[in-house]
């Protein structure tokens, strides 16, 4: 007699993916937003009259306020319901897209960004914590947050066609009045299509577990914002210090509090960490390379920002498709075999872009863009639905503001440490040139745009860059493709 009474876990249906819908738009609008805004920067600088200061401070104030409130609204949502934080968010985030597209001075777009970004921290782990709570089969599981990652890259891939549309045709506000109809349809379908899921046996939030927890990340991200922008000084080196004391003296607090903001336990399972320092560092990678990628098209090949958006298309649409294809194939193959492959895939990618030449490397640029982004898509796609099985699902979103924190973090690092190493090259092979033109690649190419023999050193220095920050990047992708094979190996292919 089989007295085995476990039952598969229950599979979802139409309710529940067309709730996926709901939350995917999130993600689509998220993602366009940030890359819409690039475009709208000098619309809205010469409409508002924003001096370069107050023109760094709206860009950046956006990831500041997100990053600082990912685990305070991951935390919250697990306590007050993730569907009412989304609905909260999703309400708040379109008012403020109304108040930033009609926002008549430099300092009151500047607040109204810093609030959306506080909105969007509510949306992002609350999302991905509900796909947990929506979908128990792994199978299905894994399908949902790939679908939700592909929307997050369609936007970015849309983003620049609709912003050139909407600057062609309106005035910059438009830009921002793209989060309306987006946030409206979360409104009216969120309550009816979303399950509301919170921690029985949470307890109260920790306001000095909150304070503590942006004292870490704020002042981390601003450094390395700054180090990456204005190289290695006393103010964010200190930034980054204070942000670290803080951050251990926020780890030993959650270590003695009966209810913890962040479960440090979740760290405890080797496949949750390990995963999330992967992905960490996969993002660091794409952080970097992105960015010097950027600046190639943009100042070697003398692209506008728009064509050069264009030209990064291809990239994000082998993206789209490999988040599609990475839990298809982890049925049948080992999550750590998939993952493993999709690293030296993009390993692979970057050693492509170490052949790109100085002058007239585009088509090779995009050609590696699309096989690295196509590889790391693969470990993104599981390796996010790894962490939130791992989690339990009263702390799913915990463990999501975790991940996306991570992501932040990524993004930040890559561009600072990569970023400097791309520069330092760059400096390193102009020896005997003005100091103008080693300051940046930018600078260069302004200062040697009529001396044909310096225009050419500038543009080699900056691709023996580039070919550094592929090579390094590429081996610590093969790196990770290890470290995923020696941790994750003992995973059986998913079912469902």
């Amino acid at each position: 007699m089989n007295t085995d009474t476990s039952a598969p876990p229950a599979r979802a249906g139409r309710r529940e993916w067309v709730g996926l819908g709901v939350l995917a738009s999130i993600a689509l609008l998220l993602s366009v937003d940030v890359s819409v805004l690039y475009l709208a920067l000098p619309h809205l600088s010469s409409g508002l009259g924003a001096d370069a200061t107050e023109q760094l401070w709206i860009m950046d104030i956006y990831s500041f306020m997100l990053a600082g409130f990912l685990v305070t609204m991951g935390t919250l949502g697990d306590r007050i319901g993730r569907r009412r934080l989304l609905l909260i968010g999703a309400a708040a985030f379109g008012a403020l897209s109304i108040v930033a597209a009609y926002s008549t001075s430099p300092e009151m777009l500047i607040v109204g960004r810093a609030l959306l970004g506080i909105a969007g921290a509510t949306l992002m782990p609350s999302s991905m914590a509900l796909i947990r709570n929506m979908f128990h089969d792994p199978g299905q599981m894994n399908a949902a947050i790939g679908l939700w990652f592909g929307c997050f890259m369609i936007g970015m891939a849309s983003g620049p066609l609709v912003g050139g549309l909407l600057l062609e045709n309106f005035w910059w506000g438009s830009a921002f009045l793209l989060g309306v109809p987006f946030m409206l349809v979360v409104l009216f379908f969120g309550r009816t299509l979303l399950p509301e899921y919170k921690d029985p046996d949470a307890g109260r939030l920790d306001l000095a577990s909150v304070a503590l927890s942006m004292g870490a990340i704020l002042p981390t991200i601003y450094g390395l914002k700054e180090i990456a922008r204005t190289g290695l000084h006393p103010v964010p080196v200190l930034a980054i210090a204070a942000g670290i004391a803080l951050g251990v003296v926020f780890v030993r607090r959650q270590r003695r509090l009966a209810d913890p903001m962040v479960d440090l336990r979740l760290f405890g399972d080797r496949v949750f960490s390990a995963t999330l320092a992967i992905l960490l560092l996969g993002g660091i990678v794409m952080a970097g390379t992105t960015l010097m990628s950027t600046l190639y098209l943009q100042a070697v090949e003398g692209l506008s920002p728009l064509k050069a958006g264009l030209w990064l298309v291809p990239q994000n649409i082998a993206m789209i498709i490999a988040l599609g294809a990475g839990p298809a194939l982890a049925k049948r193959i080992r999550p750590a075999y998939v993952m493993a492959a999709g690293l030296a895939i993009a390993a692979a990618g970057l050693a492509v872009h170490t052949q790109v030449p100085a002058d007239g490397g585009t088509p090779l640029l995009v050609t590696g863009l699309v096989i690295t982004s196509a590889g790391i898509a693969l470990p993104m796609a599981l390796g996010n639905g790894i962490i939130m099985a791992a989690a339990p699902p009263e702390k799913a979103g915990s463990a999501a503001s975790l991940t996306e924190t991570s992501g932040e973090f990524g993004v930040a690092v890559g561009v600072a440490l990569l970023g400097s190493l791309g520069t330092a090259v760059y400096r390193g092979m102009l020896p005997e040139s003005p100091e103008a033109v080693r300051e940046s690649v930018t600078a260069g190419i302004a200062g040697a745009r009529h001396l044909p023999e310096l225009l050419d050193s500038v543009r080699t220095a900056f691709a023996g860059g580039l070919h550094a920050v592929a090579g390094v990047g590429g081996l610590i992708f093969l790196a990770l493709a290890a470290i995923t094979l020696v941790t994750l190996r003992h995973r059986a292919p998913i079912t469902g």
